[in-house]
This record gives C-alpha cells, structure tokens and sequence, in this order.
C-alpha cells in the first residue's frame, strides 16, 4: 500500500473527512446551504473587512524590508545552493501557479464593471477609466502578490536553509519549538489543506464558467451546470497526467506553454487594439497608480456602502489569502538556490508589472470601446461577467480564432493550478515530504475536482467565494504569526554569524 500512499495520518485523515463531508453537504444541502453561504460571507466581509486591508499592507511592507535589509544576500538552501530551474521557467511557474484563470477571467470584467459602477464616483469619465484599471492593479498588483511571497519566503527559508520539513508548520518553529511535530503542527498544515483547496475550487469554478461560456459562444453549447460539471472533470483527467509526470516535466511544460501563448494573444490583442494607445493606457494607467499608491491599498469605504468593499476588495484578498498556502509553497518549492532578495523582487516586481501590461491591454481597450460605444460591453459584462472576454474578441476581426485561444489558454491554466495545487496539497498530507508517491497525487487531483464539482452544484460561484473567504480568514491570522517567527528566526541566524566571524 505504502507503494501508493505515504501519507501522515494526523493531517490526511482529518482534512479528508472534512473536505468529503463539506462535499456532500454542498451536494444534499440545497437552499438552505446556498442560503448559509450567502449570509456566511457577508458577516466575514462586512466584520472582518478591516483587517483584510491592514494584513495586506502590512504583509508588502514586511517583505520589501526584508529584502533590503541586511538579511537580503542570504541564499535560500545555503551559500553553495544554485537554482533548480531557469529565470524564464521560474517566472513561468509561479506566475501560472499564481493568477492564471483569474486574471483571463476579470482582465475585462473587472474594469468594464468598476467604470459602469464606480467604487468613488463623480468623475469625468477618463478619471473613471483610470480609476476602474487602477482598482483592478490593486486587486492582481503587489499586495496580491505580497500574499504569496510572504509564505513562499518563509517556506523556502526554513525548508532549504534549516531543514526542516516541506510543511507549512515549519514556518512557525521560532514561536512554538517542536511542537510544530504535535498537534499544534498538525492543525495549522490541516487548515494549509483546507484554505488550498477551497480557493483552488473557487479558480476552478471560474475557468470552468468561462470555458462553458466561450464553448456557447463558437459552438453554441449548452453553457449551463452539466457543461461545467464535465469541464470540470475532463481538466481534472487532464492535470492528473501532468501530476503523474511530476514537476521538472509536466507542470514546468505547462507552465512554459502558458507563457508563450500568453505572450502570443497579448501581441494579437495589442495589434488588433492600436499599440500606441495601449502603451499610452499602460504608462498612464500604471503610473496614476504608483501615485495614489496609498490610497489604494487603504481604501476601507469608510463613509460609504461597503457593499462594493466586500464584493471586490475583501473578496480578492480572502481569496489570495486562501491561494497562499498553494501558490506560496509552490513558489517555495521552485525557489532554491536563490537569495531572499532576489526571490522578493522576483515574486512582487516581475509578475506585477506583466500583470499590469496584460491588463492595460485587455482592459483598456475594453474601457476605450465602452467610452466610444456606451454599453456595448457593459450592458452584457453586468448580466454575465464570464462572457466578458468573449465579448471582447468579438469587437474584433478573426474572434472565433482568438476565442478559442483563449478558451485553450483558460484551459491550461485550468490543468496548471490543479496540478500544482495536486502536488502541493500531497506534499503536506504526506509530512512535508517532496516526492511522495503517484497514487497520492492522483487522489488530491481529483478530490480538487469534486471540491469544486460539489461547490457548483451546492450554490455555484457564491458558494466557492463564501469557502474561499471563510479558510481566509482562519489563514489570515497565521500570516501575522509568519512575519513575527521569519523575522526572529533570520536576526537569530545574522547574529550568529556576527559572532562566529569574531
């Protein structure tokens, strides 16, 4: 048996039970459960909105000042330690890992609502504009991917430089001893499972919308639930192949692919849109954001409905937040060999600023068609956010070509998170370690997919926002602790250097 399974039992029985059970209530719930979402994740928002916002920001700060500190040329796995993988393929990884399907999903969306319901309104509409990308920046910008370094980083360290296990409990070693071996450990690595795969299920939920949605749009298919349910498991199937060949060759493959066709329908779009003005859109709108830098990250609808706040903001950083324990060992795991700053500018600078870029495209022209056209985005991106990106393309010549590139691209990323998500969920189930065996990966692949077949059905996208904000909350917490325990453990490293060189 151990031939297919290596699991630790304190983590993997419990967090299986759980996440089954979660299942088959989702399924046999009904109303009632939809209803239980729905008031859950409005009392998260509207209570704990506040500390969202400060856990952010003081997560980015945190990081930056790590990274510049005297901690900053420490290698990750030791002085002779050297990369796994190359800066193409590394970027390639964590950035796949770490927006994939939401960034295809809201690159339009998210604007094109933002300018037709604005969070600050009263403003001539190219300040709305502006606004709308500069509110979706902040959303896919650095204090998203703060989120995951943070976690990344404190993985890394305490994995390759202290040996201790590949586990999300590692981490908190300075503050609790070995008690991270006891139950203590056991319940922090329970909620680092539960946290991934319900904020896994909420991405997946998403591409398998827009999947269904753009498949109506070329064939004319049914986009409803039983088309999303087979998405569902035809991705699965296909992320559990890529799971079985392991990191160095199907996830990294994927990841490389997803970059290079991303790169390809950005040119297209950028061509087909005016290049000029989109370089235009992408300085203007980057640097009004730079500008009102702090503004952004603290805003709080202090003295407005915060209706708007919880929909967009708290969800995205519950949601992120939820991704981390994923998207931050993952980037842990792809890391070795590099030192702290270079793995802190890596994560924030490179995959912000592509972000950026691929918004400014997408949604910039998106915004320039609704400022010359009023409504003809918005009128059906209000009705049915999935088929944004649709219909987009279709303002365009050659749509049907470009849609189904998108629809491959959303596909790819589909199978990236899974996989990714597969291996690292195996990873902590199995005691921290890095290669456990094939049938446990299997498992995890398509336990994701039922998770979030079972958060479809139980009440669609709200159901898979209210599990994604409700483990975020619970890691939210955790995340403070990192700060404090990475902190102790790297001055208690640099002071016994300082005394061994005297």
């Amino acid at each position: 048996m151990k031939k297919y399974f290596d699991v630790y039992p304190r983590v993997f029985y419990p967090s299986l039970v759980f996440i089954l059970g979660f299942v088959f209530l989702s399924i046999l719930g009904g109303d009632e459960v939809r209803h239980f979402f729905s008031e859950t994740a409005n009392l998260i928002t509207s209570q704990t909105g506040w500390l969202f916002v400060l856990g952010v920001n003081i997560f980015l700060v945190f990081c930056l000042y790590i990274a510049f500190s005297k901690h900053g040329k420490q290698r990750l796995g030791g002085k002779s330690a050297q990369p796994e993988f190359s800066v193409f393929s590394w970027f390639s990884m964590l950035f796949s890992a770490g927006m994939g399907i939401g960034l295809l999903y809201f690159s339009v969306s998210e604007p094109i609502t933002h300018f037709a319901n604005p969070p600050i309104p009263k403003l001539v509409d190219e300040d709305r504009a502006i606004q709308a990308l500069n509110f979706t920046f902040l959303h896919y910008g650095l204090h998203a991917w703060a989120i995951y370094c943070l976690v990344g980083l404190g993985l890394a360290y305490f994995t390759f430089s202290k040996k201790l296990p590949f586990s999300l409990r590692s981490i908190f070693f300075p503050v609790i001893g070995r008690k991270i071996f006891g139950k203590v450990g056991d319940y922090i690595d329970i909620i680092a499972v539960i946290a991934t795969l319900f904020g896994l299920a909420t991405s997946l939920g998403f591409g398998a919308r827009q999947i269904a949605t753009g498949l109506h749009y070329i064939f004319g298919t049914d986009p409803g639930q039983t088309t999303q349910l087979l998405i569902i498991l035809f991705i699965t199937c296909v992320a559990t192949i890529s799971v079985v060949t392991g990191l160095k060759k199907g996830v990294k493959f994927l990841s490389r692919l997803n970059m290079i066709i991303a790169g390809i329908f950005l040119i297209i779009v950028l061509l087909l849109s005016g290049p000029v003005d989109m370089i235009n859109i992408f300085i203007q709108s980057t640097g009004k954001y730079f500008t009102r830098f702090f503004d952004l990250g603290t805003f709080a609808s202090s003295f407005v409905d915060q209706e708007w706040q919880n929909n967009w903001t708290i969800f995205y950083w519950a949601w992120w937040i939820a991704w981390a324990p994923f998207v931050g060992t993952f980037i842990a795991r792809v890391s070795k060999g590099r030192t702290i700053r270079e793995f802190v500018l890596g994560v924030l600078l490179v995959p912000t600023m592509m972000t950026f870029l691929w918004i400014s495209v997408f949604g910039g022209s998106a915004l320039s068609m609704e400022l010359q056209t009023p409504g003809i985005l918005s009128n059906v991106v209000l009705k049915d956010s999935s088929t944004s990106l649709f219909v987009f393309l279709e303002q365009f010549p050659l749509a049907s070509i470009t849609s189904l590139i998108g629809i491959f691209m959303v596909s790819v990323f589909f199978v990236t998170s899974s996989d990714s998500g597969s291996l690292v969920i195996d990873s902590i189930t199995a005691g921290g370690k890095l290669n456990a065996p094939v049938g446990q990966r299997i498992m995890w692949a398509f336990i994701e997919g039922a998770v979030a077949a079972a958060l479809l059905i139980g009440g669609g996208l709200k159901a898979m926002q209210t599990a994604s904000v409700s483990s975020g909350i619970l890691f939210l917490l955790l995340l403070f602790v990192i700060c404090f325990s990475l902190l102790k453990s790297l001055n208690r490293d640099f002071r016994k250097k300082k005394l061994q060189k005297r």
